[in-house]
């Protein structure tokens, strides 16, 4: 079984603890991003509904033009609850499409009364010289209620892979009133990160990225009454089906008819001139376009899908 990193966030003591694990537990949700062909494009109000142990994650999606996702995910026992909402704005540089991930991301730690902000770095897909695709960008966690907050800036190799190393991570804690630095932090996030006390100079490995992988389990199934008509397996079974018969023939009809279906639904609520709602947040967007959600209720139920602990 692999670490978890996130109940680890609740069950320090002290708040420079927990913040770090945080910080630790931000890195690991990072996944190496894999090169190719995407034939799944989201479609309105698709959702994905798992479970882990005591975690119940709950995704939907809220918006298809422009793409817009909520997460909603709990652990009742830990009384933690994390609330996402994003949206990709891709932009051509000329040898890369850089991927904006725009919104907020917040995990709170209810029975501590701290609620962690942050941001994502965005999704790097190199075209030339060779092909492939990393994070990249700056992150800022914070938490008003501890009076902290950390910088930490993904990188990757240069155009060329000159200058640069592939998929490392540096950044440093500090506290917010002072912006006095207590650690720095440096490493690869597909490996290790080690962290540095600033005040007793004192290395520790803070992330282990072979720890966490290890025990990834793929989700089973566990109650298929359950499964949604809109949950990702159900809408996409056809075209899942047939990728791994190697018939592109059948994934493109499967493709095309989850496609048209939901062009029929938009000309029928334009010809009754219904707007969409989602099911599972309330959504609001500013005048700046900003898009934001709430989850309509406390807590995610346990999930038909779930993801084995061994």
């Amino acid at each position: 079984m692999g670490t978890d990193m996130l109940s680890r966030c609740n069950q320090a003591d002290s708040p420079v603890d927990r913040f770090i694990s945080v910080v630790a537990w931000n890195i690991s949700t990072l996944r190496p991003p894999i090169f190719g062909f995407a034939p799944y494009n989201p479609i309105l109000g698709e959702t994905h509904h798992v479970s882990r142990a005591n975690l119940n994650v709950l995704l939907e999606q809220i918006s298809h033009h422009p793409p817009v996702s909520a997460l909603h995910a709990t652990d009742e026992k830990q009384k933690i609850q994390l609330i996402w909402c994003q949206q990709c704005v891709p932009k051509f540089n000329g040898i890369a499409v850089v991927n904006e991930v725009r919104g907020k991301r917040q995990l709170k730690l209810l029975s501590r009364g701290e609620t962690y902000e942050m941001n994502s770095p965005d999704l790097l897909i190199r075209i030339l010289p060779t092909p492939g695709v990393d994070w990249d960008g700056d992150v800022r966690i914070r938490c008003p209620e501890n009076g902290l907050e950390a910088e930490l800036h993904y990188g990757h190799k240069s155009f060329l892979g000159l200058r640069g190393s592939h998929r490392s991570v540096k950044g440093k804690i500090l506290e917010t009133s002072t912006k006095r630095t207590l650690f720095e932090f440096n490493g690869n996030w597909d490996r290790t990160v080690t962290m540095k006390d600033n005040a007793s100079r004192k290395l520790t490995v803070i992330y282990n990225a072979e720890e966490v992988y290890s025990g990834l389990k793929t989700p089973i199934v566990n109650d298929l009454q359950g499964v949604l008509s809109t949950e990702s397996a159900a809408v996409w079974s056809e075209l899942s089906e047939a990728l791994m018969r190697h018939d592109w023939e059948k994934a493109n009809e499967a493709k095309n008819a989850v496609e048209e279906k939901q062009r029929e639904l938009l000309r029928e609520r334009e010809s009754k001139g219904e707007t969409w709602v989602p099911q599972h947040f309330t959504l609001t967007r500013n005048k700046d376009g900003v898009w934001d959600c709430l989850p309509i209720h406390q807590w995610v139920p346990p999930a038909p899908i779930i993801v084995p602990l061994s």
